[in-house]
């Protein structure tokens, strides 16, 4: 769970006092003192694959945040499972946004250490989940093994790269997106497709904790025929890493991935850091927040930068959302993740 350091450029000269003043102010919602700066530090704890996203992000804001506000901002980042990062929070990390992987995992800030409203979905647009991606696989160049779908990740001697679901977002996303699949394909039937995604995982050598993990898993120790990624770590893999090392494959049926945001209330209530905490999400929603996230494969949700973009997405996904298929992440989690869920059952019988 690495924090990592993103400093906007620092004015000298402001004494004790003038900061002190110009804090309260921000806190109280006073007018601040004529002149008076702030630096402000935020905490952004986020999932693995957005480690790039919000370097170029945080820069960006904090540009934004200066020439509107006058403040200097720092943002700091941490990242790891989605699953361990949230239990990070709620034990302790004193995290002003945190941007996850699922809305399952922010749930539990608000079920188990109550930082957060029961609602906090509901507060900004598209059920606070400002970009989208999907998962697909990751192969080796030339594709050596013909995959081609979820069907032959179940073949004997496919070797499949994918996160431990109880630690990593992504690898519920991943998870899912198979159980999906499976139920297309055997009509509804429950047990078939828990059979499938059973051969599924009989075939996975190893179960990093995180999306990051898995990758240099697959990609630097050449471990695995394939890797079931977020479409974004794909991308990012074919153009950090080479394109003449990896192909990416779109199977016939995925899921639609919407990681969403938020402040976490109680946090930046005490440190007075929510106008900025705030500001900062919807910074997301600007165009210049969406052209970032296309920057770094995202899906952006204003048309309008989509459509700038649409020669860098041009694959056509058919995709379902957890809501069609499973009911939601309310109804999802405790079947499939928690302590003795369906994960839990199959990974035993490996």
């Amino acid at each position: 769970m690495p924090i990592l350091p993103f400093a906007a450029s620092t004015l000298p000269g402001l004494n004790r006092r003038t900061l002190l003043a110009a804090s309260a102010a921000g806190v109280l919602g006073l007018p601040r003192l004529a002149g008076a700066q702030r630096d402000v530090q935020l905490l952004n704890v986020s999932y693995d694959p957005t480690r790039e996203l919000y370097v170029e992000f945080n820069k960006a804001f904090a540009a934004h945040w200066k020439s509107k506000a006058g403040d200097n901002v720092t943002v700091r980042q941490s990242h790891g499972g989605s699953g361990r990062q949230a239990r990070s929070v709620i034990d302790g990390l004193d995290a002003d946004v945190v941007t996850l992987a699922l809305a399952y995992d922010i749930d539990e800030l608000h079920a188990k250490a109550q930082l957060i409203p029961a609602n906090w979905q509901s507060r900004l647009p598209h059920n606070s989940s400002p970009y989208t991606s999907t998962i697909v696989f990751l192969v080796r160049k030339g594709n050596p093994r013909g995959i081609k779908d979820w069907d032959d990740l179940v073949k004997p001697g496919v070797s499949v790269i994918t996160p431990n679901p109880k630690t990593s977002g992504g690898a519920r996303w991943n998870y899912l997106a198979a159980w999906g699949y499976a139920l297309k394909k055997f009509g509804n039937n429950p047990a078939r497709a828990e059979s499938f995604v059973a051969d599924l995982y009989k075939n996975v050598p190893v179960l990093d904790s995180g999306a990051r993990g898995s990758l240099t898993t697959f990609a630097e120790r050449n471990v695995g025929d394939v890797f079931l990624s977020w479409e974004n770590e794909a991308f990012l893999a074919v153009k950090e890493l080479g394109p003449t090392r990896f192909d990416i494959v779109v199977p016939s049926l995925s899921i639609l991935a919407e990681p969403p945001v938020t402040v976490v209330d109680k946090h930046v209530d005490r440190k007075g850091t929510r106008a900025v905490a705030q500001a900062y999400l919807e910074f997301l929603y600007t165009p210049q927040g969406q052209a970032i996230a296309a920057d770094n494969y995202y899906r952006p949700r204003d048309a309008q930068v989509a459509a700038r973009f649409a020669s860098t997405f041009t694959n056509k996904v058919n995709l379902f959302t957890i809501d069609e298929v499973f009911g939601g992440w309310g109804k999802a989690q405790p079947a499939h993740f928690n302590d003795g869920g369906v994960f839990d059952r199959i990974f035993t019988k490996k």
